[in-house]
């Protein structure tokens, strides 16, 4: 891993730190590359079911890129591969939890959007700025998936910033807890899902995609087919058979 990029091991789930506190935790070369080495390792484990993406301290999660470094490198188009993007440029089959500790604005905003659930502190505040800065936005395209049309308008062209709560009104958060809960809520929600059977979350996480992406007819024959997998599968038999005996499963994600 980069310097700029903590990666921790909490039973099935792994946490990963931007740890670049002093600039806000923007990112930066080492952060990108950090962030692709963390999400290839997380991958790459199947003993670590769920991940956890924050950022050092209390006052920013990310608040985008690094523009001091992106003036020096006189950065035109970004390269295609320029950021590591969930479902775009980098392959995580399993649940990313965004736990937002303080401002997530333009790349920050990004790095929440791609994960799959977010958790935010009271005090936290969201913002898509390119439009401030003279910059794009390509990634906000699958937004539109999450939050309605006019807002998502809104958002892009003022740039103006919204707080954690309203986040949760428009659906962009899950949940919005008191600063000092931030992670041990992101942990309980990790914990119970990797507490799940492992084939069933990954599947049921692809069905929510490929379902915005899809008519209804498409999407019910999409999920048959997820599904067929895991209706075959030990794990199938595992948990019926675990009801029964009055004991915890005992997943094998086989």
């Amino acid at each position: 891993m980069s310097e700029d990029i903590l990666f921790d091991r909490r039973g099935a789930v792994a946490v990963i730190t931007i740890n670049r506190p002093e600039q806000r935790n923007a990112i930066s070369s080492g952060v990108r590359r950090g962030l692709r080495d963390a999400f290839e390792c997380f991958e790459a484990d199947e003993s670590a079911h769920v991940a956890i993406l924050t950022g050092t301290g209390e006052k920013a999660f990310c608040a985008g890129m690094d523009l001091k470094e992106a003036a020096d490198t006189m950065l035109g188009v970004p390269p295609r591969d320029f950021l590591p993007i969930i479902g775009d440029t980098v392959q995580v089959t399993k649940p990313v939890i965004a736990a937002v500790n303080g401002v997530a604005y333009a790349g920050g905003w990004l790095l929440t959007q791609m994960c799959d659930l977010c958790i935010a502190a009271e005090h936290a505040t969201f913002a898509i700025t390119e439009g401030k800065v003279g910059r794009g936005m390509p990634w906000a395209a699958p937004l539109g998936h999450i939050i309605p049309q006019r807002l998502m308008m809104e958002l892009l062209l003022t740039g103006d910033p919204i707080d954690a709560r309203r986040g949760y009104e428009i659906g962009f958060v899950n949940r919005v807890v008191p600063a000092a809960d931030l992670m041990p809520a992101a942990m309980a929600m990790a914990e119970k899902i990797a507490a799940n059977a492992p084939l069933t979350v990954r599947a049921a996480r692809e069905l929510v995609y490929l379902s915005t992406e899809m008519g209804r007819s498409a999407a019910l024959r999409a999920g048959y087919h997820l599904f067929e997998r895991v209706y075959r599968s030990e794990d199938a038999q595992e948990g019926p058979r675990a009801f029964k005996e009055k004991r915890k499963p005992q997943w094998r994600g086989r």
